[in-house]
């Protein structure tokens, strides 16, 4: 994927507070702000377009992105999108800086693969997650965890604890001693019971 697609040109902010962020929007920017890393968070904009084009990428909520900041580029991930509630409009970003020596926390979204080879059986692939929280340093930062499930058996539970996550990543949640469920194969009820029934015939 491009790296144009990981670079956002921002404008420095100096009006603040709603309505500064409303004309903001008139003008076709997105309000935003940049903090972390124990300096002073930074009150940006972007051009609205640059962002709706960036976002269509599953890239740019977990790339590690490069912010133009009045001819600094700073190394950040995106923490939040804030959109209007029916319009395609983006209304505010919040961004948080990256140091390449602190581990930094976010989640990873997840791509099941296989999943053709459970239908093929008659199960279905019930998605308990659709995401994990990890912790990493930004170099070892992945797009995605996949998983692939195409041996898995009907009854079986997949938890975090079975998935491999990349070298350098662990899970957040598993820190906790939480080993939550992240799918499930079913049978459908109609498929059991004709099963049931060749059986017994």
């Amino acid at each position: 994927m491009s790296n144009e697609i990981y670079t956002l040109d921002a404008e420095l902010r100096v009006e603040l507070g709603t309505s500064a962020s409303r004309r903001l929007r008139k003008e076709n920017k997105v309000p935003a702000i940049l903090y972390g890393t124990e300096k002073e968070a930074v009150s940006l904009s972007f051009e609205h377009k640059k962002v709706i084009k960036a976002q269509e990428n599953e890239g740019f909520y977990t790339h590690i992105l490069t912010l133009n900041i009045a001819g600094e580029p700073v190394q950040a991930i995106l923490k939040d999108m804030q959109r209007h509630p029916f319009k395609p409009v983006v209304t505010h970003l919040d961004f948080q800086r990256v140091d390449a020596t602190h581990k930094i926390h976010t989640k990873l979204p997840i791509h099941f693969i296989g999943e053709e080879a459970v239908s093929k059986t008659g199960a279905t692939v019930l998605h308990q997650a659709t995401e994990i929280e990890v912790s990493c340093l930004p170099a070892n930062l992945p797009e995605f965890v996949e998983i692939d499930v195409s041996a898995l058996e009907a009854g079986v539970t997949l938890h975090i604890s079975d998935v491999k996550l990349p070298e350098g990543v662990s899970s957040i949640e598993l820190t906790k001693g939480h080993d939550l469920a992240i799918a499930n194969i079913k049978v459908p009820k109609a498929v059991v019971e004709d099963t049931e029934e060749e059986a017994a015939e």
